[in-house]
This record gives structure tokens, C-alpha cells and sequence, in this order.
């Protein structure tokens, strides 16, 4: 029952080129960076990636991507990687956007062995009707676009078919786990660590905190140990980058120049 690793390295030494990875985080909040910049060092590429977004261009996925190791995202927006938007526009990388609680929900129905459901969202639009540029040529064609989904009414309110997601791996970060693999994660942390967690095959994650089986209270575990099947303790737990630092000057600045 003991599935700690010794190292990040460890942790993600046997992931092979072409795997499917489910990614937790968002934005740059709650990202297994660890175990990123392990799978970046041992060098797997050619990688299919299901996260709610790909990092910026210094961090998170970002990196992988920046080295070209990505060949294709499934996420719900681009953001501020810059490089993300260069590849996807450049027809270097494949990229299926999602509304963002649907693929939530794929991650989670994956996780739940339920192979796909019925949702309102995206009803009478392109990711129902589909036509998105999935991929595009060099030349700037469309190479690759999303099917059209089927649709279905129920109670006279029409719903699209979605199909649930599983990966081959899942890196997820969380601020406790023991070594059984149960998981706390710190407030907006959870967004899409606990999600990734269950469509993983595998899942690794990294813990701010590594504690002895029994020290977690059973009512604040948030994900079982059931999911997770490689913990590794992070080293800079402290190590917290921030996308966009907004301040503004002190109050007694402030009524001092009004003075």
C-alpha cells in the first residue's frame, strides 16, 4: 500500500513517447510542476495532453510545449501562451477546444467507467455542429475539424452527446496526501487536480506535504487513494509563481499626495 516514490524523476521515469497525459491546474494554480519539469528532463514527446489550459510560455505545460513535446491539447482556452497560439495557428499542433464544465465533466464521467452523457452546453453551435479547425495546414487551411456530435431531446430541451475522457497518465498536485494516496487539496487547488486524478490510468502526484497513513481526518479526504497510484513529496513547496501581480500604492501614499 506504500506508493511513495523517492523523486519526481522517479515518478515519471517509465511515461513513453506518445502517451495521453490528464493534467491538473489551471492556470498557473494547483500545477504538478515537478513532476513537469521531470517529464521534461527525461525527455518524452510526441505527447496528447488533456488539461484546462497549457500554462503560460515559462511554466507548467508551457514547457513541454515550448520544446515541442506536445502534439495535441485538449483544453478550454489558449490564455496568454503565446507559443501555444503561434503552434496551434502554424498547423505544428492539434488543439480541441471544450467548454470548460463538459470537460470537467469528461474527466470525471472517465474516472466513473461512465463512457459518455448528455449535455445543454454547446447545443446549436459549432461544438455540437461541429466545423472547429481541430488542425491547420501550413498553407492555413483547415487540415483537421471536429465532427459533428449527436444530439437528442429530452423533456423538449435538446442535448448534446459527449463522449467521456481517460488518459494514459494523470499528474495532479495537492497540498497533503499520505502514502496510501489519499489527497487534500487547498482550496481553489482542486479545480482540475481531483478530475485528472480519476481518468488517469496511473495516476502521479505530488504533495506539498507527505504524512502517514491514518493523519488525515477520512472526512476532509478529498480524493480516496484509490485513484492515485505514485506519490512523490515536492521539494520547493514553497515555489508559487504568480500570472499577473496586481498593486497598488499604499493608503498613506496615497492621502499624502492628496495632502
Amino acid at each position: 500500500m506504500n506508493k511513495t516514490v523517492a523523486s519526481a524523476a522517479e515518478a515519471v521515469a517509465d511515461i513513453p513517447a506518445g502517451s495521453s497525459l490528464a493534467v491538473g491546474g489551471f492556470g498557473v494554480c494547483g500545477v504538478p510542476q515537478e513532476l513537469i519539469d521531470a517529464l521534461y528532463e527525461q525527455g518524452a514527446d510526441n505527447l496528447e495532453v488533456v488539461s484546462n489550459n497549457c500554462g503560460t510560455d515559462d511554466h507548467g505545460l508551457g514547457i513541454l510545449l515550448r520544446a515541442g513535446r506536445i502534439s495535441r491539447v485538449t483544453g478550454s482556452y489558449v490564455g496568454e501562451n503565446k507559443e501555444f497560439a503561434r503552434q496551434y495557428l502554424a498547423g505544428e499542433l492539434e488543439l480541441e477546444l471544450v467548454p470548460q464544465g463538459t470537460l470537467a465533466e469528461r474527466l470525471r464521467a472517465g474516472g466513473a467507467g461512465i463512457p459518455a452523457f448528455y449535455t445543454p452546453a454547446g447545443v446549436g453551435t459549432a461544438v455540437a455542429e461541429g466545423g472547429v479547425p481541430w488542425r491547420y495546414a501550413a498553407d492555413g487551411s483547415v487540415a483537421v475539424e471536429s465532427p459533428a456530435k449527436e444530439t437528442r431531446a429530452f423533456g423538449g430541451q435538446t442535448y448534446v452527446l459527449e463522449e467521456s475522457v481517460t488518459t494514459d497518465y494523470a499528474l495532479v498536485r495537492a497540498s497533503k496526501g499520505d502514502r496510501h494516496g489519499n489527497l487534500v487539496f487547498d482550496k481553489t487547488t482542486a479545480n482540475f487536480n481531483p478530475l485528472c486524478a480519476m481518468a488517469g490510468r496511473i495516476t502521479v502526484a505530488e504533495v506539498e506535504e507527505l504524512v502517514e497513513p491514518g493523519e488525515i481526518d477520512p472526512a476532509q479526504v478529498h480524493l480516496p487513494g484509490i485513484y492515485v497510484q505514485r506519490v512523490v513529496a515536492v521539494r520547493n513547496r514553497d515555489t508559487k509563481p504568480v500570472e499577473k501581480r496586481t498593486v497598488r500604492e499604499a493608503a498613506d501614499s496615497i492621502e499624502g499626495s492628496a495632502a
